[in-house]
């Protein structure tokens, strides 16, 4: 009755849509592929179902596979299978329905909308699709942390992960997996299920999931306070003033972190794609590749000092640092990853050389400048620009890390009124 009722509104919509034997596309071995035939505003087009059959087997008043089929071991499983295609899509027009969208859309949109939907029902293949969609357009860092949740994700549920499976109470048991592993953090959760959200927020675009179904309404990514990072100016000089030569092996790191300081705390990957044509007139332009955002920055003397060392004898086409040594773009980013690595464990070095406790990583620069920035008085607007935040919240995180002597001194600043 209720599958009746369903083809009846159907039918009002000028919608339906059957099983049937495709006669007109015999295939080698003599089948035909049973399809779903899809009517729409007077068009029709057809579906696949995956199966095909000889003629003799097929019922077309029933529309179904008849019985005497002797190529599987249930007929009666074969057609509930074929069955349960035809509902799935019956549901998919109906849901068109209800939202107004059907009467819109040209047959061969109602078709890619199942289609698309019956193909990424898996949160899984659907998260796979978007890598190669970012690997066609050379966004590689985002395939590569994109493939990385997903695999860590498949360790937790190795089975497949449709995406109405993927509701608040599988993100709490994934945190609880995540968190009782030694070594993990709450940011790093964090951080995965920051990508978990976006690729379910591309799967309500594409219509496979209905925003009802949005888990992150009731589920809050939280995230614990990065400790400090920033240095103060005192260290800051004495990594400046640091006298080692050439063929010292912090030298590099030491340079490295005076450049992306003085080049408003650029990341070190896009210091290391940074070209000799982008120096222009005095200053260094580059866009961000993280965000695109285009920087216009004026080299200081003391910045050209240290740039002049890499500049000797190369063209305008050349990389300023010697980071990136190879040609195609995802070998270039890998040779990005693994020195930023080596960076790393130098700035630690370089920490202990100077007798700095903090530990220094590639963030360390950045933090220091946005802190200095603020303690010199540069407005909060101003810091947000020079470091190309969209948002004043993301710089007012930066900001959290102001020492606590600069903390005191304002306490002590606001108490003075007291008796």
């Amino acid at each position: 009755m209720q599958i009746a009722c369903k083809y009846f509104i159907f039918n009002i919509m000028k919608t339906s849509i059957i099983l049937s034997l495709d006669k007109r596309r015999k295939k080698k071995d003599g089948t035909f592929p049973i399809i779903l035939r899809l009517s729409h505003q007077r068009k029709s087009t057809s579906i696949s179902t995956g199966h095909s059959i000889l003629p003799t087997y097929w019922d077309d008043k029933k529309r179904e596979v008849k019985k005497t089929y002797p190529r599987t071991s249930s007929v009666s499983r074969l057609n509930n299978q074929l069955l349960k295609v035809r509902a799935n899509a019956m549901d998919i027009i109906n849901g068109l329905d209800e939202k107004g969208e059907l009467q819109y859309l040209s047959v061969g949109q109602v078709k890619e909308k199942i289609v698309n939907q019956n193909q990424f029902e898996s949160f899984y293949q659907f998260g796979h699709s978007l890598v190669e969609e970012m690997r066609a357009s050379q966004r590689f860092g985002n395939a590569r942390s994109y493939e990385a949740v997903l695999s860590v994700l498949k360790s937790f549920h190795p089975k497949e992960l449709r995406f109405n499976e993927l509701n608040y109470d599988f993100l709490k048991k994934f945190e609880q997996y995540h968190l009782s592993k030694s070594g993990n953090s709450l940011n790093g959760l964090a951080s995965y299920m920051r990508t978990i959200r976006a690729i379910y927020n591309r799967g309500i675009k594409a219509g496979i999931i209905e925003q009802e179904a949005y888990p992150f309404n009731r589920y809050e990514i939280r995230q614990k306070p990065t400790e400090k990072r920033a240095i103060n100016e005192e260290q800051l000089k004495k990594i400046l003033s640091l006298e080692i030569g050439n063929e010292h092996s912090l030298f590099h790191a030491r340079n490295y972190f005076l450049i992306s300081y003085m080049l408003f705390g650029i990341s070190f990957v896009d210091m290391a794609f940074l070209r000799v044509s982008n120096m222009i007139d005095g200053r260094i332009q580059y866009r961000r590749r993280k965000t695109g955002k285009l920087y216009d920055i004026k080299i200081t003397p003391q910045l050209e000092e240290l740039l002049t060392y890499y500049l000797e004898g190369k063209d305008k086409d050349d990389f300023i640092l010697p980071i990136v040594k190879r040609d195609e773009l995802e070998n270039q980013l890998d040779d990005a990853r693994w020195a930023l690595r080596a960076y790393n464990r130098k700035l630690k070095e370089l920490g202990e050389l100077c007798e700095i406790d903090q530990k220094l990583t590639s963030y360390v620069s950045r933090h220091s400048f946005a802190t200095q920035a603020l303690l010199k008085e540069v407005p909060v607007m101003a810091i947000s620009e020079m470091l190309g935040h969209s948002k004043l919240n993301t710089t007012q995180t930066y900001l959290k890390s102001l020492p606590n002597n600069v903390l005191d001194a304002y306490q002590d600043l606001i108490t003075k009124i007291l008796p």
